[in-house]
């Protein structure tokens, strides 16, 4: 059950892709919806050289302009949820980069799910490392919305990812409000071989029907570096408007992990992808 959501807001990015999601989802599931945006706060402490009134005064004029970086984000997506009818709240934050993925982090551990915007390789900005940090930090589901998504969204045709993993099987939990809505399930599993017996595709196709869940299989073979591919590829055949995967990877902010499947989603994605860590 999805009743209360969040979204994060990138103050230094376009969001009319998330914003147009998560409200449409937070409609359709009569769901709370709040959003938290962050202004970073960049002074380098070392251009002050006027004693400690100076120090402060530039430190306070970068937490203003930081702040309304934030609220000009939250008030762009107050315009378009205020008339919705759904509850809703707003949060502007500042800070720096690794405090506000802490508290921001902090924050999703108590939602249903945290809606995302997918990462974009060619912005440098912390809005783009955040949305992970969610993910590695939170403890919950992470959806996120591709940068070329365009106006509501609603799934009606899932794909799970399944390698038989326990990132992957988290991810199936998470995914189950979505799956009880759905017309179609596909599961895609990439060299099924080598998942084990008990985790089998097979294996979970019966525990899907236990549930009343009807799913077709995709089964692909493919080499390491190709897995990424594979799944996009499924994805576009079958028509699938939602991927719910396990999301790979440790959570450093000066050197991140991530796995190859993870990490090349997360730069090339084309439909909305729940990730589960």
């Amino acid at each position: 059950m999805l009743k209360n959501l969040l979204v994060h807001i990138p103050s230094e990015r376009s969001i009319r892709p998330v914003v147009d999601a998560a409200i449409s989802l937070a409609v359709s599931r009569g769901a709370h919806l709040d959003a938290v945006s962050v202004g970073y706060e960049i002074t380098n402490i070392g251009l002050a050289t006027d004693g400690a009134a100076a120090v402060a005064a530039i430190f306070e004029l970068d937490r203003e302009n930081a702040l309304a970086r934030a609220n000009a984000a939250l008030a762009v997506f107050e315009a378009e949820v205020r008339n919705t009818g759904i509850g809703y709240g707003l949060r502007p934050l500042t800070g720096i980069p690794a405090e506000s993925a802490a508290t921001v982090s902090a924050m999703a551990r108590l939602y249903d799910l945290t809606i995302v915007l997918q990462p974009e390789p060619d912005r440098e900005t912390f809005d783009n490392t955040l949305p992970q940090e969610i993910l590695f930090q939170s403890g919950g589901p992470v959806l996120f919305i591709p940068y070329i998504h365009k106006g509501p969204w609603e799934p009606k045709h899932v794909g799970i990812a399944w390698d038989g993993s326990r990132l992957a099987a988290r991810a199936l939990r998470d995914a189950a409000p979505f799956l009880t809505h759905a017309q179609t399930i596909t599961v895609i599993s990439v060299n099924d071989a080598e998942i084990a017996a008990d985790a089998s595709v097979a294996a979970l196709q019966t525990h899907l029907t236990r549930r009343g869940l009807t799913a077709r299989v995709e089964r692909m073979e493919a080499d390491r570096t190709d897995i990424q591919p594979t799944i996009l590829s499924v994805a576009a055949d079958a028509g699938l408007d939602l991927i719910a995967m396990g999301g790979y990877g440790h959570s450093r902010l000066n050197e991140r992990i991530l796995g190859g499947v993870t990490r090349g989603m997360l730069q090339s994605m084309t439909v909305p992808t729940l990730m589960s860590h």
